[in-house]
């Protein structure tokens, strides 16, 4: 890990902020919890589990290893319905492959994401290649749950696939630390993926001791989840970890600082996710893999989904067991 590497004094830098800028303070740090997700893999998720008002718009991240799995034991998430948000994963280390009802999907790949807009509805699944599955080897995910306002629930179902090559790259002001923005926008410079939600997210890379300045939308909130390594984050200077979630309070810019060791599996950088968001302080209902703003709508997701308006998928890929099947039995 990363994938995506570069040379960061030939890549563009991002200016400093001014010095009339409020660095944002650190609200709380959240030590992700672990969890057992789709055919048994465990993730590790910061959110839900705190208060959503904080990560609005986002409703989950799920960090997925890193493990190195031997031959014939990685697993996925067989075929499952979604309605009403989007799902964002990133690919560190390792390949998901993805399928649903409306023919879309393909291989993820190490540094690449794919955007999937769930919208009105659709099936997907979501399993490491055969390939992998036989030689096994190095894993390592993220994946981020992104609401959509009550106007564009029903949007139709959409893909971007964004290769790891398609991020734009760019560097600290002085050259210490690599950001592969994905999304969102940083001076003159914008990431590739195309929001319904204003977000924006962003892989950095801090070398050993270095620190990160950057201006942040002052509309949006701001979250930190610490991949790999450790530093501090804030004009506190607050340490977090890996598998820690710093939550910003409001001001106009982030600071960062890796810790002056970084020792972890033969790599040295501290790992950091930079996401946030206009908040959409909407009423949210959710159940399961569905997301909507009332109980009656979660309810038409499941009768939609059991009549099979989410999408048909082929008889020779018949859905598994869901968490959705699991819910009606009950």
């Amino acid at each position: 890990m990363p994938a995506v590497t570069a040379d960061t004094l030939t890549l563009p830098r991002l200016a400093l902020p001014p010095a009339e800028a409020r660095i944002r303070a650190v609200r709380k740090v959240i030590t992700a919890h672990r969890q057992t997700e789709g055919e048994g893999f465990v993730v590790r998720r910061p959110f839900p589990g705190m208060d959503l008002s904080l990560a609005d718009p986002f409703l989950l991240l799920d960090h997925m290893g890193a493990v190195e799995y031997g031959p014939g034991e990685a697993k996925g998430a067989p075929w499952h319905p979604h309605r009403g948000f989007e799902t964002v994963t990133y690919m560190l280390d390792g390949a998901f492959e993805h399928k649903d009802s409306t023919g879309g999907g393909g291989l993820l790949t190490e540094g690449a994401t794919q955007w999937m807009t769930a919208g009105s509805g659709i099936l997907h699944s979501e399993l490491p290649p055969q390939e992998f599955v036989a030689k096994g080897g190095l894993f390592h995910g993220v994946q981020l749950w992104v609401n959509l306002p009550r106007s564009l629930k029903w949007t139709p179902p959409r893909y971007q696939d964004i290769g790891a090559g398609d991020v734009t790259l760019l560097s600290s002001h002085d050259g210490g630390a690599l950001l592969r923005v994905i999304a969102g926008e940083f001076g003159d410079h914008k990431g590739p993926g195309v929001t319904w939600t204003p977000i924006s997210y962003v892989h950095a890379t801090l070398a050993p001791g270095s620190e990160l300045t950057t201006l942040w939308p002052a509309d949006f909130n701001a979250l930190a989840y610490v991949l790999a390594g450790r530093g501090t984050v804030g004009p506190e200077s607050r340490p977090v970890d890996e598998g820690q979630l710093a939550v910003f309070g409001p001001g106009d810019a982030l600071a960062l600082r890796a810790a002056d060791r970084q020792d972890y599996h033969g790599r040295t950088g501290w790992e950091v996710l930079l996401i946030g968001g206009l908040p959409i302080r909407e009423p949210i209902a959710r159940y399961g893999p569905f997301v909507m703003n009332t109980k009656a709508e979660i309810l038409q997701a499941f009768e939609d989904y059991q009549a099979g308006r989410l999408g048909v998928v082929e008889p020779d890929q018949v859905p598994h067991q869901t968490a959705a099947d699991d819910a009606l039995d009950q």
